[in-house]
């Protein structure tokens, strides 16, 4: 099953820089993963700060997607067996003294 998303990045503002402001970058993506359920496993994780969490998963995701549908191209199959292993201990990491039950 998969779960469609829009995905926004848009810039801040910051006055001080006196750079033209950019236009946001929108687009859609598919993920196998329900990435807004996983957010508050992450958050429960204790290898990163909890404000960390949405960015760190958001991003890891969307990138191991692409990786997955390119893992056959020479650039992507090298970080094939890292990205899993990394993906396994991420998974395997302890929670937080503080987080609730599962």
């Amino acid at each position: 099953m998969s779960h469609s998303y829009r995905i926004t990045v848009e810039p801040m503002p910051a006055p001080e820089s006196g750079a033209a402001p950019r236009e946001p970058v929108t687009f859609e993506v598919t993920n196998h993963d329900e990435i807004l359920g996983l957010i508050p496993r992450i958050e429960a994780k204790a290898f990163l700060p909890r404000e960390e969490a949405a960015e760190f998963l958001v991003g890891v995701k969307l990138f191991s997607e692409v990786l997955l549908r390119h893992r056959r191209d020479p650039l992507f199959a090298p970080l094939l067996p890292h990205v899993a292993a990394f993906m396994k201990a991420m998974k395997a990491s302890p929670l937080r003294a503080d987080a609730p039950e599962a």
